[in-house]
């Protein structure tokens, strides 16, 4: 049975990751998604259960949940994230799972300190979407795109959320206006 579970491993997985632990990252970006969004907490919860699918034992998992309830956009507020670099940063980590990795750090800064850590440590980097090994050239190539795809959703959601209140006001304006013409 161990065999046929080896067999259906992802490549990139080798025993030298396996003998070190696996960090499973949970974050929402606000309390009120942490709140209302019960399901992405129980889906980001249950990666541990992935990582020990993809040969980790439990007791090399650790769940870093410091974050639930604070954004990305930013790590000076986020001592789970400075946590995570630090165990990556000491060798500790095998692996890196999220369910969106991208959102692991919201800015392209953050988020290429992270993948330079994981690329000189040996980590591996895990999502929904496959497993990466930031050491090559694709998977590092993909990894900054999904960083640099995430830090413009951040934007874009500002500005969509910046703009409404302003479009209310100028539309009130130009109705007082028109009104007292």
């Amino acid at each position: 049975m161990k065999m046929e579970l080896v067999a259906a491993l992802p490549e990139k997985i080798r025993q030298r990751h396996q003998e070190r632990q696996a960090i499973v990252y949970v974050r929402q970006s606000t309390v009120r998604q942490v709140n209302q969004n019960k399901e992405s907490t129980r889906l980001q919860y249950g990666l541990a259960d992935r990582a020990c699918g993809l040969g980790w034992a439990r007791e090399q998992i650790t769940v870093i949940d410091d974050d639930l309830g604070r954004s990305g956009a930013s790590t000076l507020d986020r001592p789970g994230f400075q946590r995570l670099v630090a165990e990556v940063g000491l060798g500790h980590v095998g692996l890196v799972l999220g369910i969106e990795v991208s959102r692991l750090a919201r800015s392209c800064r953050d988020w290429h300190q992270l993948l330079e850590m994981c690329a000189l440590f040996d980590t591996l980097i895990g999502d929904a979407d496959g497993i990466y090994d930031p050491g090559t050239y694709n998977d590092r190539l993909l990894l900054g795109l999904k960083g640099t795809m995430s830090e413009a959703e951040l934007h874009i959601l500002k500005a969509r959320m910046h703009e409404g209140p302003r479009r209310v006001a100028a539309n009130s304006s130009w109705a007082f206006r028109a009104a007292m013409c």
